[in-house]
């Protein structure tokens, strides 16, 4: 996929969300002593405003370098990064490090750097642009214990990104742009404007990070169950069932009451959190859910012959769709385009129709793949009823290349795009 391919991809949407994060933990406890130390750099006394906001763009550079080069590092390996995400052995550890950093949001317990090392960072620099760079570049590491919950959500959707064929400046700009939200306190102390007070309201910021959290945990589990990816899921009442729960939950206190309070108002925020949590797990279920209609899911090489002998016999075209939970292309290609009212009917009637789910890989799923040239998700291949299928079944078996397709697409494809697609096969 080429840069502006992937820029197409991404959506404005995504980056807003990345830089209202980036504003977002400025609002959390681990930021705010970042304060005092910024303003001694590019907010003392007889420092001019344009100085200032000099030093202030150096200081956000430095912040962004850091970022940017985490976005370089898991965009490169987030090819691997798919696969791995229907691994128990790989999951498992991520969801017990987001369930305790959403422990730690909550008040659980705090999460800090030892003193001695926020000494020794906050000590890296010295006067002028150089000095501020270093600056934003460490403070990253100081920041980490609130930032950190969010920065591996960011993380997390760039190797997503990359499993799923989008560039290097997809994940290089995506965490750019959280860093410049990050950014726009620091932008604020140079101005001088006035700053929130500490107060009880960042409480309510981390315990939003904290449900969100909480989410990511499910959604990371997803892949490993179905059942939970079924929980509640239905066309005709769940969207409505998990905004209700979804509300009920921040109205009963999901946010705004405390884990530092009486008995009864703990037991209180546990329902709620739990409430809220999952309200938005039906949420996203059935925003997701598409009915399977007549595509037949094949898990091994002797499904899969069984289904193109039978298109073979009938001398039906071909489409085979490769996805995975963890694929969001995938998930919008099922909801938006072979779902869609138009199209659903014309696959039905006239092709055979496969999907082959890698979500949890096996070494047969890897020879199915490496024979339909299908290692990068998306996968969603075209072919027309004159392909004889039981004549390659040996080269299958081996992992060997199939015949090349009427159509094969990598990228989410909409409706109005891949209707005349399928018209011209026969």
């Amino acid at each position: 996929m080429s840069p502006t391919d992937a820029f197409d991809a991404a959506t404005l949407s995504t980056y807003a969300w990345a830089f209202g994060q980036g504003v977002l933990v400025d609002l959390t406890p681990c930021v705010y002593p970042l304060i005092p130390i910024t303003v001694a750099v590019f907010g003392a006394k007889g420092v001019s405003r344009g100085r200032a906001l000099f030093l202030a763009t150096a200081y956000v550079l430095g912040m962004a370098t850091l970022y940017t080069t985490l976005g370089i590092v898991v965009a490169l390996s987030g090819g691997q990064f798919g696969a791995w995400l229907g691994e128990p052995v790989v999951v498992l550890p991520i969801v017990a490090v987001l369930l305790a950093l959403a422990a730690s949001m909550f008040g659980a317990f705090e999460l800090q750097l030892p003193a001695s090392v926020q000494t020794r960072l906050n000590a890296v620099g010295g006067t002028g642009p150089v000095g501020a760079f270093l600056m934003g570049l460490v403070s990253g590491f100081i920041s980490a214990p609130c930032t950190g919950p969010v920065l591996l959500s960011l993380l997390a959707v760039i190797a997503k990104g990359a499993a799923e064929g989008d560039s290097l400046a997809y994940g290089a700009s995506l965490l750019f742009t959280y860093a410049l939200g990050m950014g726009t306190l620091f932008f604020a102390v140079a101005l001088g404007a006035s700053l929130f007070r500490p107060g009880r309201w960042m409480e309510y910021v981390k315990s939003v990070f904290g449900v969100a959290l909480l989410v990511m945990s499910l959604w990371f589990l997803a892949p490993l169950s179905p059942e939970l990816r079924r929980f509640l899921a239905d066309p005709a009442w769940g969207v409505w069932v998990g905004l209700a729960l979804a509300l009920l939950g921040l109205f009963a206190g999901a946010i705004h009451l405390s884990f530092y309070g009486e008995p009864l108002e703990k037991a209180r925020k546990a329902v709620a959190v739990t409430c809220t949590v999952l309200g938005i797990q039906v949420l996203i279920n059935n925003t997701v859910y598409v009915p399977s209609g007549s595509w037949k899911e094949v898990h091994t090489i002797a499904e899969l012959e069984e289904a193109l002998t039978r298109a073979q016999d009938r001398n039906l075209p071909v489409v085979i769709d490769f996805g995975a939970t963890w694929c969001a292309p995938c998930l919008e290609m099922e909801k938006l385009t072979f779902h869609h009212e138009e199209i659903e009917p014309v696959l039905e009637s006239r092709f055979e129709l496969i999907k082959i789910d890698v979500t949890q890989e096996t070494p047969e799923k890897q020879t199915i793949k490496r024979a339909f040239a299908s290692e990068t998700l998306p996968s969603v291949l075209v072919f027309p009823s004159r392909v004889r299928f039981t004549e390659h079944f040996d080269e299958l078996r081996g992992g060997a290349g199939m015949p090349e397709p009427a159509h094969h697409l990598h990228k989410f494809t909409p409706a109005d795009q891949f209707a005349p697609m399928i018209a011209e096969v026969q």
